[in-house]
């Protein structure tokens, strides 16, 4: 496995939309996380985001 760090990741939708807005996470090797929370809080976009789906808009990842 590797590690993941994403800093200040954030994504802008065309119509203005912030879906995510200044997120920052580290991972380490073998660790297990689990992201949680209300709808429209940003989880998915995250992950679509992490597996490539999603382009980031600022941030590195």
């Amino acid at each position: 496995m590797a590690s993941l760090t994403l800093e200040h990741v954030g994504k802008k939708y065309p119509n203005g939309y912030e879906g995510v807005k200044d997120f920052n996470l580290e991972i380490a090797d073998k660790e297990f996380i689990i992201f949680v929370g209300p709808s429209g809080c940003g989880k998915s976009t995250t992950l679509r985001m992490i597996a490539g789906l999603e382009d980031i808009t600022s941030g590195t990842l």
